[in-house]
């Protein structure tokens, strides 16, 4: 059994679908690894890294995937990859099978078996392989400390003979993963931070990480979540209050991160164009929702703009900014999905798609789309 890690060619991806130490675990597994040339390259991985560890290399991707039975990226393949992927290859990688139909129609064509990484069910046997989570989390981290390098002040309290210097205020809205890590870290910086979310179960994990939850705290608000766990859309008139409430807590704010994205939909907007006028000049907005339209209307996808006195940050690939810790998470991610479809005894396949995880997470097989949500 022979698994193929090829070098990424989207632009601007940094990230990298192995690393050493889950080469070394494939190998356990009987796995053949080979390893495009340079594809750790952006996230600080060496190819003679790879060879310790038991890879071979391969020049070019070509070169590669051709007899390759298991495919492993971090984005999914373009339709040109696809082409020379081995008709009946597993692909496993993040498909963005919502935007991405036509590769994933390519895909199918080849008569692969694709996993769409992002789809893997948000169930607790499922945590060791949830890249979403992984990634979120470097998110989160790293939005802060882009906030923190753009603001023009020092994040904690300073008491200095000169004077005191107050600590900054940090709002964070969306109390997902990343939410939560951005909590944690401004924190740890020393800023006042305060966030918001529309799901009341959140209100005690934001004040667990010594933060304060902003919202009308009314009898809709508490019922505002369904048993499972997700939120109940709120009436117009506990809309209206909440925006009020939110729009005059973003002017004593010195930094808003928002982390709102709703799968194959753009992002909805939670700061809006008058809110980033009231904010105080010098004021960082950090937007994680760039790639799909931006939780503000000001924010350009990859780009840092300064609008109305206030820094907008919309980087693209958030994670991919963290290349190395970013790679080695989803790498280990990667190699626990993998060892559900193969038989750690022969190292031969083993998919059983009656397993809720590898059901879930399968977007391709003999030839056609099989997941609702990827289907044109």
């Amino acid at each position: 059994m022979k698994l193929a890690v090829p070098k990424e060619t989207a632009s601007g991806e940094t990230r990298v679908a192995a690393t050493p130490e889950s080469v070394k675990k494939f190998k356990s597994l009987s796995l053949d690894v080979t390893v495009e040339t340079g594809a750790g390259e952006a996230a600080h991985i060496r190819d003679a890294d790879y060879v310790a560890a038991g890879a071979s290399m391969a020049p070019n991707a070509g070169s590669l995937l051709g007899d390759a039975d298991i495919v492993l990226k971090v984005r999914g393949p373009n339709e040109a990859e696809s082409s020379q992927i081995k008709k009946g290859a597993i692909v496993a990688a993040l498909l963005a099978p919502y935007s991405e139909k036509a590769a994933i129609a390519a895909l199918a064509d080849r008569g692969g078996v694709a996993f769409a990484m992002e789809f893997l069910p948000r169930i607790s046997r499922a945590q060791a392989m949830d890249v979403l989570s992984s990634q979120a989390n470097l998110a989160g981290y790293k939005a802060v400390i882009d906030a923190a390098a753009e603001f023009g002040r020092a994040m904690p309290m300073m008491m200095t003979a000169a004077g005191t210097i107050a600590p900054a205020r940090v709002l964070v809205m969306g109390v997902g993963v990343a939410g939560l890590q951005a909590i944690a870290t401004a924190k740890r910086l020393g800023a006042i931070v305060s966030a918001t979310d529309v799901r009341p179960a959140t209100k005690e994990q934001v004040e667990s990480l010594g933060g304060t939850f902003v919202a009308v705290m009314d009898e809709e608000f508490k019922n505002a979540q369904t048993a499972g766990g997700y939120a109940k859309e709120m009436s117009p008139e506990y809309q209206a209050k909440q925006a009020a409430l939110i729009a005059d807590t973003i002017k004593k704010q010195d930094i808003v991160i928002t982390t709102a994205l709703i799968p194959g939909r753009k992002a909805p907007i939670l700061v809006s164009e008058e809110m980033v006028k009231s904010m105080k000049p010098g004021s960082v907005i950090v937007d994680l929702a760039g790639e799909q339209g931006g939780n503000t209307p000001l924010t350009k996808s990859g780009e840092v703009v300064t609008v109305h006195g206030v820094t907008i940050m919309g980087h693209a690939n958030m994670p991919g900014r963290l290349a190395a810790d970013a790679s080695a998470l989803y790498a280990r991610n990667l190699f626990n999905f993998v060892s559900l479809l193969v038989d750690k005894k022969t190292g031969q396949l083993a998919i059983d798609c009656n397993d809720e995880i590898i059901k879930g997470a399968l977007v391709t097989k003999d030839g056609s789309v099989v997941h609702p949500a990827a289907k044109s």
